[in-house]
């Protein structure tokens, strides 16, 4: 239990939204979700769009003033530290680069005017940024860049736990494997633990130790990762998998595509049991009328039907 950097227990997200008649409808964006990060371990987080994978990250940060939150959310360290899917949206317009570093020391440390600026540099160093840069704005860096300018105010006051929310996805492909790499470096450097949400699970592979996979707002399977990619246990994880790219064309046309059938449920009329099982393949009775318990390794395999 000391080198937990992070508990989340049955965690649920529930808002008010309001409807165009001026009612309120309770709106579950997140149901019972459990897992841990471990220091200096990296938990990846797929999901499609709106599974519930920001509402997550900002639980954990606590920025969901506008929402009701039930279960427990357990800090075995400082506030964890965020990088934002924009970098752009993230950094202050106005302000230098050496400025935007030196702020949350400034705010935050008990430091003097030349070690905020040493520790400064050591971190534009450790990210990759020339130091002539700490004299420039946002808007003359590069996505990159500012990308990389981000992650460095997330990493200056040395926080154990990073919360990582697409960091790469508004990045050319050419950079987004240097920004991966950077991240998997400073990891190593600093020990810190990332919680790293993307939708390219190539990407989570590679630098994740264990990955979590959500639907609808439930966590429904969580493994180490190569265990996760080469033996997935639920089929929303199956059919993710199956949608990855291979390289390989022969091995690509050998690939059994699992297409699924219907919409996403709407979050404010969620099916009874297994949030998955109106797409499922596998689905039966007792998926409508009990929703299986997530495990350490995934959901148990006694509710997870094989194909005939």
């Amino acid at each position: 239990m000391s080198d937990r950097v992070l508990e989340v227990n049955n965690l649920s997200v529930v808002y008010q939204d309001s409807t165009v008649f001026g009612k309120k409808s309770n709106f579950q964006a997140l149901t019972d979700v459990t897992f841990h990060i471990d220091h200096g371990e990296i938990v990846g987080l797929v999901g499609e769009s709106g599974c519930g994978k920001s509402t997550l990250s900002k639980a954990i940060l606590g920025m969901l003033d506008d929402a009701k939150i039930t279960g427990e959310i357990r800090h075995y360290t400082k506030r964890p530290q965020m990088v934002f899917q924009d970098p752009h949206g993230s950094l202050n317009p106005a302000k230098t680069v050496g400025w935007i570093l030196e702020e949350p020391l400034r705010i935050f440390g008990k430091y003097d005017a030349p070690e905020r600026k040493r520790r400064v540099l050591d971190m534009m160093t450790r990210v990759g940024l020339d130091h002539e840069l700490i004299t420039h704005k946002p808007n003359e860096l590069s996505g990159g860049q500012k990308q990389r300018v981000s992650i460095a105010t997330a990493l200056i006051q040395r926080p154990r736990l990073v919360v990582a929310d697409e960091p790469v996805s508004a990045l050319d492909v050419s950079i987004q494997a240097q920004v991966i790499n950077m991240f998997e470096d400073l990891q190593k450097q600093l020990g810190m633990a990332y919680l790293f949400i993307a939708h390219d699970l190539l990407v989570v592979r590679h630098i994740s130790d264990r990955i979590a996979v959500m639907y609808l707002g439930h966590m429904v399977e969580i493994a180490e990762a190569d265990e996760l990619m080469d033996h997935p246990i639920h089929p929303y994880t199956e059919s993710l998998l199956s949608a990855v790219p291979i390289p390989d064309p022969i091995t690509a046309r050998k690939k059994n595509r699992i297409v699924l059938e219907g919409d996403v449920p709407s979050p404010l009329h969620m099916p009874s049991g297994c949030p998955f099982r109106t797409r499922c393949r596998y689905a039966t009775e007792q998926c409508a009328a009990q929703r299986p318990e997530l495990t350490a390794r995934g959901y148990k395999k006694a509710f997870v039907a094989t194909d005939p």
